[in-house]
C-alpha cells in the first residue's frame, strides 16, 4: 500500500527524532507499547525496515532517513494546509471571515521597502488585510512551510529560497552596527576581517536551525535585546544597510566594503493559488 496516514507519520517522526521509544511516547502523550506496535505495523505495510533496534538503542536505516525527510515535509504541508484554510475562512479572525494575508519579515530589515510595499498594496482595490509577523534571522522559510505565513521577505545569502517562488525586490550593501563610543565607530569603512575578531566586541550570535553558532558573542533572542547590548558596548552585528532605520543614538553604522550584497526577495509557497497573494506579488514587482 502506497498511502500513509498523518498519524503514522507523526509517530514515526517522533521516534526518528528522539531515537528512543520512551521519549517519543512521552512527547506524543501515549504509552510506549502501542507506539512500538504502530511502527512495526508501518514497517510491515511499507515492506522495509525503518529502524535498527539493539541493546545500544535505536538507529535509522537508509529507508528511515528517507521517510524522516519526506515525513517532516508532509506533516509541514498538512499543518500549513490547515492553517491557511482556517485563515481563509476567518476561523482565527475575531469578528468573522476577512480577506487576510500574513507576511513574515526579519525584524529590523528592509524597513523602508516594507513601508512602501504595504502602502502601495493597501491602495489597491480589494486589497487584503496584511498582518506583519516579525521573525528571527532565518525563520521565514520555516514559517512559509508550516503555514504560519503566506509570504515572506527573505534575504540572500542568509535565507534559502529552495522550494519557494520568489521575486527579487532590492539589493543593498551591509553595515557593521557598533556602539557609538567604540574606536571602530570612527572609521569611514570597515572590512569583514576588521569585525571578525574584536576582543572587546564579539559578534552577536543568532540561532539557526535551533542552535547557536559557536563563538564568544552573546546569544541573541530578539531585536530589542540586540539593540540594548550594542548600546551597552557588549556586542556588534552585521546587517543590511536598510537596518539604519532602527538604530538608536547610542549606535553607529559603518559600511563594510567587502561584505556580499544582500538581495531582498518576496517569497511564497510554489503551490499557492491565493488571489490576494497574487495581488501582493503584482504590487511588489511594480515597486
Amino acid at each position: 500500500m502506497d498511502t500513509l496516514e498523518t498519524r503514522e507519520l507523526r509517530y514515526f517522526v517522533a521516534v526518528a527524532e528522539e531515537l528512543h521509544f520512551g521519549r517519543a511516547a512521552e512527547r506524543l502523550g501515549m504509552a510506549q507499547p502501542p507506539l512500538s506496535r504502530a511502527i512495526q505495523q508501518l514497517e510491515r505495510r511499507l515492506g522495509v525496515r525503518l529502524l535498527d533496534r539493539d541493546r545500544r538503542g535505536v538507529a535509522l536505516t537508509a529507508a528511515g532517513e528517507m521517510l524522516l525527510h519526506e515525513g517532516r515535509a508532509a506533516l509541514d504541508a498538512a499543518t500549513a494546509a490547515a492553517r491557511r484554510t482556517r485563515r481563509a475562512g476567518g476561523a482565527d479572525t475575531p469578528g468573522g471571515p476577512r480577506n487576510r494575508l500574513v507576511l513574515a519579515v526579519k525584524a529590523g530589515a528592509s524597513h523602508e521597502l516594507l513601508h512602501k510595499l504595504l502602502d502601495a498594496y493597501a491602495a489597491e482595490p480589494g486589497a487584503a488585510e496584511i498582518e506583519v509577523l516579525p521573525s528571527g534571522t532565518c525563520e521565514q522559510g520555516e514559517m512559509l512551510r508550516d503555514g504560519r505565513a503566506d509570504a515572506a521577505l527573505m534575504h540572500m545569502p542568509y535565507n534559502s529560497l529552495t522550494g519557494f517562488d520568489s521575486e527579487e525586490l532590492m539589493s543593498e550593501g551591509q553595515i557593521a552596527v557598533l556602539p557609538a563610543r567604540h574606536p571602530l565607530a570612527a572609521r569611514r569603512t570597515l572590512t569583514m576581517a576588521d569585525v571578525a575578531h574584536v576582543p572587546d566586541l564579539p559578534l552577536a550570535r543568532w540561532p539557526r536551525h535551533g542552535t547557536y553558532p559557536p563563538g564568544p558573542g552573546p546569544e541573541i533572542h530578539d531585536q530589542t535585546q540586540l539593540a540594548q547590548l550594542i548600546a551597552l558596548g557588549r556586542t556588534m552585528a552585521v546587517y543590511p544597510d536598510s537596518a539604519r532605520a532602527w538604530l538608536w543614538a547610542e549606535h553607529a553604522a559603518v559600511p563594510l566594503t567587502d561584505a556580499p550584497p544582500v538581495i531582498t526577495h518576496l517569497a511564497w509557497p510554489a503551490h499557492s493559488r491565493s488571489l490576494a497573494l497574487a495581488g501582493l506579488i503584482r504590487t511588489a514587482t511594480r515597486l
